[in-house]
Order: structure tokens, then sequence, then C-alpha cells
């Protein structure tokens, strides 16, 4: 998964954009796929690193806040681990979010909602995977994608090339 302080980036900068969307709804939307113990289940694959839009899409429609927010949050996890990430180490990864996180809440402006403040954490160091500048790129153009575009294409070849990284 990417961390909660990137999800709810990408949240806030969505949002910015879509001034319509229910905030309280779609930031629960967003956090909700992570909040619980089987992210098997509500990533729709074996893991959050194997997210599966298409199956989402067949059981839900992105008709309301709190379902478009969740596949916001599916999009973003399924874009981070296959078209961002060039290597992937789990304790380095959650390493290189605690050590980034102040400084992406700082520039994004988010708001930890309280059922993940005790989740997030910050730490001194210097990132080894996920480096400022490329969470900056991630939370910059996952945020501007048109989410119904996205849906409508989710079986196509454009989501299907990505090739696993993990």
């Amino acid at each position: 998964m990417a961390g909660y302080v990137i999800h709810l980036a990408v949240a806030e900068e969505y949002l910015k954009l879509h001034p319509e969307e229910q905030y309280e709804e779609f930031i629960h939307g967003v956090i909700f796929p992570d909040s619980v113990t089987q992210k098997s289940i509500t990533h729709y694959g074996k893991s959050s690193a194997y997210t599966n839009l298409s199956e989402f899409l067949k059981e839900n429609n992105i008709d309301n806040s709190y379902k478009r927010g969740y596949f916001l949050h599916l999009l973003t996890d399924y874009l981070f681990y296959n078209y961002y990430l060039n290597e992937f180490d789990k304790v380095k990864i959650y390493r290189d979010y605690d050590i980034l996180n102040s400084k992406l809440i700082n520039k994004y402006k988010v708001k930890l909602p309280e059922e993940v403040k005790d989740k997030v954490f910050n730490l001194e160091g210097k990132t080894q995977i996920l480096h400022f500048d490329l969470a900056c790129r991630i939370i910059d153009e996952v945020s501007k994608l048109n989410l119904e575009q996205v849906a409508k294409e989710a079986n196509s070849e454009k989501w299907n090339k990505y090739k696993k990284l993990v």
C-alpha cells in the first residue's frame, strides 16, 4: 500500500479539482481499504500490491463520494506498485513513508482523520526507495486522473500493460 499520508495527499489534491465531492465521505472511502486486517479483500487481489481495479468495478459503481474515494485509493495503489516504483522492499518502503510523512503533510496540507493518527509516524533520515520528488509526482499525477474514464478503461490494455514489480 502507498502510505496513509500519500493516499490522503492524493485525495486532498483530487478534492481541490472536484469540490462537488462530499469531503468526509470521500476521505472515509480513501482510508477504508487499509483500515482492515485482510487487505486482500478490500484491495480485490492477494494484497494491496496486487490491487485489481476490474474486480472492484464488477462489484461496485463509483456513483458516490465514498466509492470514488475508495476507487482512488485502489487506483493509487495499482499505479504505485505497477508504474511508479522501480523496486520494492517492504521494510525500506515503510521506513520511507515515515521519513516523508511530515514533509508531505506540510506540502499538501493533509488533514489526518482521527482513525489514522496513531498509524502515521515521523522519522528523520534519508529515503531509500521512495524519494520526495517521486512521492510528489505520484500525488500530483494520480490526483488529476479522471476516475470515470479510468473505470471505463480498467479492463483495457492501458491498465494491464504495467509489469508487476512485487
